[in-house]
């Protein structure tokens, strides 16, 4: 589609791209990863021309605004050093002294806003050893670039495998429950999960109306999360980890009879 003064075609900006990005919200996406190797020779030029750049137009493009007033992703010209980031620190110091720096780095990144002039993500090399990393490698990217699935699923698509690079990353597939072919069992399952039908049913209308309660009639209390505090979204941001061993995932899957594309060796 063609729009006056506009040379090349260009995307409509998404409702939910709207919604990111805007006069009062900006939203974006830190993914933080820690890398086994160091970074001094990461050829992050070549690998985010050939590779991250095709996955998607959105990373070489700017949101503008036609004639008519409505949002367009335009494809632009990437100069990758506008990109890069490598923060100098004091060398020599213990892995606790740079993952306190690596916090503080991720909070004064989180309140940074993209430059709008050009494509909404940045790429940021910390060559410091941590406590559980010897390199640090972040992609921010904004909200409005794709949700939380999207991108991961463009950052998987940039990967190898490890025993041959030749082949594209692969997961366990899912494997499916045999059918049982008894009736009578058949028909006894189906009365067992009569009761659950209808306490679900239940739940689900006490849960509505309690909701309908609270954003009508009742102020939710205080909290660490909810501080009341108008102006608390201007406020320094802090990063929280937290890890989970692999056996409490699989003592989850267990729970759930669920399936993870989780393995060990």
């Amino acid at each position: 589609m063609k729009f006056k003064g506009v040379e090349e075609e260009e995307m409509p900006v998404s409702p939910t791209g709207y919604y990111f990005n805007n006069s009062v919200l900006s939203i974006s996406i830190l993914s933080v990863w820690e890398i086994k190797v160091a970074l001094d020779d990461f050829p992050a030029m070549s690998l985010l021309n050939d590779v991250f750049l095709p996955i998607s137009p959105r990373f070489s493009s700017i949101m503008v605004t036609d004639y008519k007033g409505v949002k367009k992703w335009k494809k632009v010209e990437v100069n990758l050093k506008d990109h890069i980031k490598v923060p100098i620190l004091p060398s020599g110091k213990s892995p606790q002294f740079y993952e306190k720096c690596l916090q503080d780095y991720l909070s004064k990144i989180s309140m940074e806003a993209l430059p709008q002039s050009q494509p909404l993500w940045k790429v940021h090399l910390i060559k410091y050893p941590t406590n559980n990393a010897a390199s640090t490698l972040i992609f921010k990217l904004h909200h409005s670039l794709g949700d939380g699935f999207s991108l991961m699923g463009a950052f998987l698509s940039c990967m190898q495998r490890a025993d041959d690079p030749s082949n594209p990353l692969t997961f366990p597939t899912l494997k499916m429950r045999p059918l049982n072919n008894n009736n009578n069992n058949n028909i006894h399952s189906m009365f067992r999960n009569v009761p659950r039908f209808f306490s679900s049913m239940f739940n689900t209308a006490s849960d509505f109306c309690w909701s309908i309660v609270k954003s009508g009639f009742i102020e939710d209390e205080q909290t660490p999360i909810r501080s009341g505090n108008d102006t608390v979204g201007l406020g320094a941001m802090s990063m929280a980890t937290m890890a989970f061993p692999l056996d409490q995932i699989k003592q989850i899957k267990a729970n759930l009879g669920a399936v993870t594309n989780l393995t060990s060796h």
